[in-house]
């Protein structure tokens, strides 16, 4: 397969899955956690990423390392959530909403009571049964595999 070939495929899962996250979000009505937010991000530069590369026209190498890298990041980062999720870290900081570390006076202490918080090692969604952390690590990892052996065989596959 050629390599802007899969680079399409890849956008196109990148799109897909954006898509499905906010379907989940603003359609479905479930609220996701800061990391599920977070976890958005690969996606958002990948698509960048490949946008770039496919207007650009010469920079595919290093387009291709790039992705490797961002995804292989977005599989650590899920499994770091699936791992919250599973009582096998604490949650972090990074779990914990903005605004709730600096509240100084007790009218913003009570918007704060109101509001529904979702935390990260609750599974609000799920698909066959597997939470969307899990599903994020299967597609992260499978994506970094792909564009590091593409990457790897950068000259047969030209």
């Amino acid at each position: 397969m050629k390599n802007k070939t899969t680079l399409n495929i890849i956008l196109f899962i990148s799109i897909f899955a954006l898509a499905s996250a906010y379907f989940v979000e603003y359609i479905l009505g479930y609220k996701p956690c800061n990391l599920c937010l977070i976890e958005r991000l690969p996606y958002f530069v990948a698509i960048i990423i490949i946008l770039i590369g496919l207007i650009i026209n010469r920079l595919e190498k290093i387009i291709l390392i790039l992705l490797a890298l961002i995804f292989a990041a977005a599989t650590i980062l899920s499994f770091y959530h699936f791992g919250i999720e599973q009582g096998f870290f604490k949650e972090s900081l990074v779990c914990i909403p903005n605004n709730e570390i600096n509240i100084l006076n007790k009218e913003d202490l009570l918007k704060e009571f109101q509001k529904t918080v979702v935390s990260c090692k609750d599974v609000e969604f799920t698909l066959f049964g597997l939470s969307l952390a899990t599903i994020n690590i299967i597609i992260s990892f499978i994506l970094s595999v792909i564009t590091f052996k593409l990457f790897l065989n950068y000259e047969k596959n030209r």
